[in-house]
């Protein structure tokens, strides 16, 4: 096998080779072109913290520490605004010894503000899988600003597999830049590619959006059924910056729109240059997090609700894969 991401041809056959273990059939959309969906199982646990189980440890025996009750989701059930869960996926892994595993929420799931991180057994990082890992997956859950209604089967969350790394350096993206613009406007690359808040004022003069305090529970189910100003409060300004509130939730446009090309894969990442060290805690209309753009994407960028720059990583699937 080569180096890099795998694409949806080889999680395809990690499923058949059972490296990927499933408890349902999985459904037609669940593998992306360089990712797998994951699904929420039939139970939920309220936990009091979030919590890593550690490198002596299974999930399984820090609950006993962390939970307080049980929910049944078979029937569907609500995820309240502020609390914390932990729900065991429906896919679990075995993975070579040489494969290890990224995951993220899905940009879905970042809109929302629902702070999902994947946990592994003897785990000590969020959304991290470990090369050769054994045993099952679990979605840490935190509605951070809607309490929200899930059932089992859900995806909030993705996982991406590679072998090794296969990074463009900052000279290979400005070549490729060159050949195909990644972006609108003036690239700017260092250690990735760079992505600004777009504070202009539009017609409307809105420039982005802050999620309501006190809102209804929204169906996760229920796709374009609420209307935005129920849960959404417009942000304008004529002074091209605005301040935002701690703790609140924003989503912001950036000044650049990208293009990724059919033969390549690309994920965001924080700017740390620029910013700092922060919580991962994303919104955007890729995915948030480490989010995987999938192949001939091409939208603006939602910042994050820090209004920090971003960077894109790219990886060149057709010289690793043939794909």
């Amino acid at each position: 096998m080569r180096q890099g991401v795998i694409p949806i041809q080889l999680i395809e056959t990690m499923v058949t080779n059972n490296q990927i273990l499933i408890t349902e059939p999985l459904q037609d959309d669940q593998v992306q072109p360089a990712s797998l969906d994951l699904r929420l199982g039939l139970v939920a646990y309220r936990v009091r913290a979030s919590f890593l189980a550690g490198g002596h440890a299974t999930v399984a025996d820090r609950l006993t520490e962390f939970e307080m009750h049980r929910i049944d989701l078979s029937q569907g059930a609500v995820l309240e605004k502020g609390c914390v869960y932990l729900v065991p996926l429906m896919e679990s892994l075995d993975l070579p010894d040489d494969i290890e595993a990224v995951a993220n929420a899905k940009s879905s799931t970042g809109r929302l503000d629902l702070l999902t991180r994947t946990i592994t057994d003897y785990g000590k990082e969020f959304d991290r899988v470990v090369k050769g890992y054994d045993g099952p997956l679990y979605a840490e859950i935190c509605p951070r600003s809607f309490s929200v209604l899930v059932r089992p089967g859900m995806r909030l969350n993705q996982i991406r597999f590679r072998k090794g790394h296969a990074i463009l350096d900052d000279e290979a993206l400005t070549s490729l830049h060159a050949e195909s613009p990644l972006v609108s406007g003036e690239a700017v690359i260092q250690d990735g590619l760079g992505f600004s808040v777009d504070l202009r004022t539009s017609e409307n003069g809105i420039v982005g959006y802050r999620a309501k305090p006190h809102t209804g529970v929204i169906d996760l189910a229920k796709i374009g059924a609420y209307a935005p100003t129920d849960y959404w409060e417009e942000i304008r300004t004529n002074e091209q910056r605005i301040i935002l509130d701690p703790g609140a939730f924003y989503i912001l446009v950036s000044q650049e729109s990208v293009t990724i090309p059919p033969e390549y894969a690309a994920e965001m990442a924080p700017y740390l240059a620029m910013v700092g060290e922060f919580r991962v805690h994303y919104a955007g209309f890729f995915d948030p997090g480490l989010a995987m753009l999938q192949p001939t994407d091409k939208e603006a960028v939602v910042c994050w609700k820090c209004a920090a720059m971003k960077r894109l990583l790219c990886w060149n699937m057709d010289r690793l894969w043939g794909v």
